[in-house]
């Protein structure tokens, strides 16, 4: 009886972190050792949401070494594992945290697989269906920031809610039409990578506000805050307050509209998440992640230019 205690007590941790256990697989570039890790636990637990989370690491490994099909394959096969553990155990998608990290997943892995096989139009196809039919959930903006990647640019820029701010008060874009371009700098209280751009974001302003660069932060709730403790709405406004205060003072003339709407309809998933739109109120630039001073600029002068 010791013993098979024992031998249960070494299963069940075994197979507790199957998601860190093919994570670390892949990271070291051992997909079949992967696939293997969660065929073991499949064979002892069946289809969990912990094991669709890891389908989805193995599709996202297979699209990193670039064997495009078997990603698809992968991917395609999570997203209806998915939906099959919806129907037959949970109300909706955000009911356990697993499910959407797999399915966000999963959409994105076969977006990219189509773009990387060359089928562009029919991965902006594939996304907007699946925008609409996960537009309430918290995959939304995962999703738009992928059809965003692909199809923003050189469109308008979806306008912005501004009822609610810090700082400064915003403006519409039809405030700045026709006079200023306008980078948005999406940022999150908890981000570190927003704060490591800080400087950069304080540079080009020094550098470009002159001749009209306006820079606007939005920024949302994420129902929590220092060390996750959870805050109530009115709470966390006092604590992201302190956050601008603290860390956002050289960015003091920045508006930041406070909604979650925002980071949806930008898809900002990944924070920082920088938006350059041009005087007419056209994207020129969209990228989820931090951006060198260089790198920025280089998207910045041409905005400029009597040409443009």
């Amino acid at each position: 009886m010791k013993f098979f205690i024992i031998l249960l007590a070494l299963t069940t941790s075994a197979f507790a972190g199957i998601i860190d256990d093919v994570r670390s697989s892949i990271a070291r570039g051992e997909i079949r050792t992967a696939e293997s890790q969660l065929r073991s636990y499949e064979a002892q637990r069946g289809s969990t949401p912990e094991s669709l989370e890891a389908h989805s690491w193995i599709a996202r490994g297979l699209l990193s070494t670039r064997q495009f099909a078997r990603a698809d394959e992968y991917a395609t096969k999570t997203q209806e594992l998915v939906v099959a553990q919806l129907r037959k155990t949970f109300s909706t998608l955000d009911a356990e945290p697993h499910l959407p990290v797999a399915l966000g997943a999963a959409i994105e892995v076969q977006a990219l697989s189509k773009v990387a096989t060359g089928e562009r139009a029919s991965a902006v196809d594939f996304l907007q269906k699946q925008l609409k039919t996960y537009f309430d959930t918290s995959i939304r903006s995962r999703i738009q920031k992928n059809l965003n990647l692909l199809s923003l640019e050189g469109k308008p820029a979806p306008a912005l809610q501004i009822t609610e701010h810090l700082g400064s008060a915003p403006k519409p874009f039809s405030a700045y039409k026709g006079q200023h371009p306008v980078l948005l700098f999406f940022w999150a209280h908890w981000c570190s990578d927003c704060k490591a751009e800080i400087p950069i974001i304080r540079r080009l302003s020094d550098e470009f506000a002159s001749k009209g660069l306006a820079i606007v932060g939005p920024t949302q709730r994420y129902g929590y805050g220092a060390g996750g403790a959870n805050l109530s709405p009115g709470a966390e406004l006092k604590y992201i307050e302190e956050v601008r205060q603290k860390f956002y003072s050289p960015l003091e003339g920045m508006a930041i509209p406070i909604s979650q709407e925002n980071f949806k309809r930008y898809g900002a998933s990944t924070t920082p998440t920088l938006v350059l739109v041009d005087a007419k109120g056209t994207v020129r630039l969209y990228h989820p992640g931090a951006m060198s001073y260089e790198d920025l600029r280089d998207k910045i002068v041409p905005l400029f230019s009597t040409n443009h």
